[in-house]
């Protein structure tokens, strides 16, 4: 992608003030707010629901323990389903239709190479998806008897089989085709819906415009990036991520961030530069969204070279102890019984503010999940 002379040239605490502000990471929103939080921030990453659920606390000033799930299920304000790079997120249910559309975009199972690795022809998935939609008609089904019921209605085992094996590799086409979403689980077991049934408000929405949507708003969020920024949110090839920026046209202009050559919409551009970092401290989740869209500049908001203490093997995102918007340390957590244990690892040695204001959240994840704080630190 070919990148202009840029614009405006700006420095890595403009843009950090910028994420901080819409990632509500400066000042936490009021409880009522929590769907549009997860709006504003591109959804919560929910490989595993308690971090979401951390994601959301980060975010939102007296959220109730039960808030996402009740988000999820009771109220469906929220939906989950897998999205950008084919992970698991929860996502605004009245906005699903725009992701949903964007992500049908996505049409990797239709390369040979995608049907050879998982031993399917298209002719099959396309029979599987349409037999998923037909035995969701008005149901929730576990993983299980969904299997059966494609099997009885395709009146193939194999595909069946399919269906259970795996880390829902065949179940991700279905979802980006809207033909299922989750449902409430049944105990341990997962369970599948359709979402046009399940989620008030369905529509059709253009794909192509879709697109450049989803790509405004993780521009919003992000503020500055590259096109491989983009196309590492997104989960797609760089040259593919350049498409979709190219197609945004004037609404972009080029900018320089340290050095680099980036982008920024064209109406954000002013505010990024009128921007500065706040002193707020936070504990952030693993997989949270702020250290997702940081992954290919990462070490720029670290005190050195201690990205791989956060970006581990596997494409796990370890919790990180943010400080003014930069990534100062990880940490964990350890229910035991009654009490929980927080360690804090720090990259360097903290002020004494820092200390003070991450033991500070400490205490508050502890009334949260209603245990009594036990805080260790770990010296770097």
């Amino acid at each position: 992608m070919t990148v202009k002379a840029p614009a405006l040239t700006l420095d890595w605490d403009q843009v950090i003030g910028w994420r901080l502000r819409r990632h509500h990471l400066d000042e936490r929103a009021p409880a009522s707010e929590l769907v549009p939080v997860v709006s504003e921030i591109t959804g919560l990453h929910a490989q595993i629901m308690s971090s979401a659920e951390l994601t959301a606390w980060a975010r939102v000033d007296g959220l109730a323990g039960g808030a996402v799930a009740d988000a999820l299920w009771r109220d469906r304000t929220l939906v989950k389903t897998w999205a950008m790079r084919g992970t698991l997120h929860l996502l605004p249910a009245g906005e699903y239709p725009l992701w949903q559309a964007a992500l049908s975009t996505r049409r990797g199972y239709q390369l040979a190479s995608w049907q050879r690795a998982f031993g399917i022809t298209l002719e099959q998935l396309e029979a599987m998806l349409v037999a998923i939609e037909q035995s969701l008609d008005g149901q929730v089904l576990s993983r299980e008897a969904l299997a059966a019921e494609v099997a009885r209605r395709t009146g193939s085992a194999e595909l069946g089989e399919k269906l259970r094996s795996g880390w829902g590799s065949m179940l991700k086409p279905a979802a980006s085709r809207g033909k299922l979403c989750f449902g409430p689980s049944e105990g341990q077991r997962v369970c599948f819906t359709r979402p046009d049934q399940w989620l008030a408000g369905w529509r059709e929405e253009d794909p192509e415009a879709a697109l450049l949507e989803t790509a405004r708003r993780y521009l919003r969020s992000a503020g500055a990036v590259t096109r491989e920024d983009y196309a590492r949110w997104w989960g797609v090839q760089a040259p593919q991520g350049g498409r979709v920026l190219r197609a945004l046209g004037d609404e972009l202009v080029p900018v320089e961030v340290g050095g680099t050559r980036a982008f920024a919409l064209a109406a954000d551009a002013d505010e990024i530069a009128g921007s500065a970092p706040v002193g707020t401290v936070r504990l952030l989740p693993a997989f949270d969204q702020y250290v997702v869209t940081a992954t290919r500049h990462a070490e720029t908001l670290m005190p050195g070279p201690f990205k791989e203490r956060v970006y581990r093997s596997q494409g796990w995102l370890s919790p990180v102890l943010l400080a003014g918007g930069r990534m100062l340390g990880t940490w964990r957590q350890e229910a035991r019984g009654r009490r929980l244990g927080v360690t804090i690892e720090p990259f360097t040695k903290l002020p004494a503010a820092v200390r003070r204001q991450a033991a500070a959240e400490a205490e508050r994840l502890a009334a949260w999940t209603g245990t009594t704080l036990d805080l260790t630190w770990s010296e770097p």
